[in-house]
């Protein structure tokens, strides 16, 4: 009886290939950010992920996983966490004025836009328009980072993952209190079950 082919493997970063420079880096988060209407993190994923090849599906999840743990906004976190792993500070530096820079400069110019044309009843319903298109981002790459837990049939992470859901989504429970149980009980599963299996 032959043996069983392995599962395909998630491509995994080419690590032959030198880190990107400072000016690579600071590119690539501009052109994230400026792709990113409605929110970065899908482009961001794309990017990091699908295009260059900087981390695995794997490695991104994890990293966001701690970066939204962290204060402040997710992406910002996630700029300079992964900045810092290729390049160190002015990796971070670099990383995280390509996210900020370009639109920050372009929302100052479309705010003087909108403060002198912001009654016009189109622009209203453009912007509406942009809501609905964001939320469809959001939700693909939702799925998209689910899709390493699907592949590994990880039901117990798949399970902590929908557990939170029903906690915060639809019982509305503080997210403070529910991460103080989820994470040492996640913690705890992942120990045990590595235990088991070594």
């Amino acid at each position: 009886m032959p043996p069983e082919s392995p599962p395909a493997a998630v491509a995994a970063p080419d690590l032959s290939k030198s880190p990107p420079t400072l000016v690579e880096l600071f590119i690539a988060f501009a052109k994230m950010s400026l792709a990113g209407f409605g929110g970065v993190l899908v482009w961001a994923r794309r990017g990091i992920v699908d295009q260059h090849k900087w981390m695995t599906a794997d490695e991104f999840n994890e990293t966001f996983a701690l970066c939204h743990f962290l204060p402040g906004p997710n992406i910002v976190n996630l700029t300079f966490v992964f900045g810092s792993r290729l390049r160190g500070l002015p990796g971070s530096i670099a990383a995280f004025s390509g996210l900020v820079g370009p639109p920050a400069l372009i929302m100052v110019v479309m705010g003087a836009l909108y403060h002198r044309y912001g009654e016009i009843d189109a622009l209203r319903r453009i912007l509406s328009g942009v809501a609905c298109a964001a939320i469809g981002l959001m939700l693909a790459v939702v799925f998209r980072m689910m899709t390493p837990l699907f592949k590994r049939r990880d039901v117990v992470a798949l399970l902590v993952m929908v557990l939170v859901f029903i906690a915060i989504g639809l019982f509305r429970l503080p997210l403070a209190a529910v991460l103080l149980i989820a994470i040492p009980v996640s913690i705890a599963i992942t120990y045990w079950m590595r235990k088991e299996a070594a």
